[in-house]
């Protein structure tokens, strides 16, 4: 059987839960056979924004991008941040309704991420303002936004810096359709053909897999992208977003990204409801 050879770019994000899963292959702990890859590391809306040029071989990329990107590029089962009864927290700085913030400014980390679309989902009526996601709360304290929608470890860390919560979406995206919410996904270009698309995915699942099984190790690693955070409060948020789940989907994953494409095109926040082509493992 001949070697199949790529030269791959793979895109994702400086954040812990990412660097956990790539750390297999950074430290050539797993066998390439053949692939090699160079890592590409921007935040998600950066990701996203390459993505809808189809830049990047593989790629990070919000769950609400993929679906536009769909038709180039084909959905990886492993690699997924799923919240499974939670996800992005809509904070502010005193104890508010949802309700209250129709028609208010609400700090976004983009306007591709799902974080951004399951809050329009939530709360249709709001003025973005939109800043990286690492100065969502800021932007809160200072003022420039009524509350804000936070991603990544700021959802383990905005209540002992002073902030309320509002909601949790993936809390009610699991009440409205009792399915996880997903949240990022990896994908893989089309047109590397299918030997590649399987192969490439292949070494994602085992390096994920070598992560999970040597946990410290890759804990230490993904430390280095915490922004600062202490290592239970990386370790917890690894383990929110590096799970069964980001093994393999699963059938439920797979409903919960069906039904998050649904609600956004009932809602008129896509187009056209591309057909999903999953990488076979």
């Amino acid at each position: 059987m001949a070697l199949v050879k790529a030269k791959i770019r793979v895109g994702h994000s400086p954040d812990p839960d990412d660097a956990f899963m790539f750390y297999a292959i950074a430290h050539e702990k797993v066998k390439t056979d053949g692939i090699t890859f160079s890592h590409v590391i921007e935040d998600i809306e950066s990701l996203n924004r390459r993505a809808l040029q189809a830049e990047l071989e593989v790629t990070a990329l919000s769950a609400f991008a993929f679906f536009e990107v769909a038709d180039k590029y084909a959905l990886m089962p492993c690699g997924a941040s799923i919240g499974d009864n939670y996800g992005p927290m809509l904070i502010s700085k005193k104890s508010i309704y949802p309700k209250e913030l129709e028609g208010k400014k609400i700090a976004v980390p983009g306007l591709h991420t799902t974080a951004y679309l399951a809050l329009r989902l939530f709360l249709p009526n709001f003025k973005e303002v939109v800043v990286g996601f690492d100065k969502i709360l800021e932007a809160v304290e200072r003022g420039d936004a009524d509350a804000g929608l936070v991603i990544h470890e700021g959802q383990l860390t905005y209540e002992r810096l002073g902030f309320k919560k509002v909601a949790d979406l993936g809390e009610w995206f699991y009440e409205m359709t009792k399915l996880p919410l997903p949240l990022g996904v990896d994908v893989i270009r089309k047109n590397l053909g299918r030997d590649v698309m399987r192969k490439v995915t292949k070494i994602l699942k085992t390096s994920i897999e070598y992560g999970l099984k040597n946990r410290d190790e890759a804990l230490r690693y993904a430390l280095k992208f915490g922004r600062g955070i202490e290592s239970d409060t990386a370790d917890r948020f690894v383990g929110m977003y590096v799970n069964d789940y980001t093994v393999n989907m699963g059938k439920k994953g797979k409903e919960g990204l069906l039904a998050l494409q649904r609600a956004a095109m009932d809602f008129g926040f896509l187009n056209k409801e591309a057909k999903i082509e999953w990488v076979d493992m």
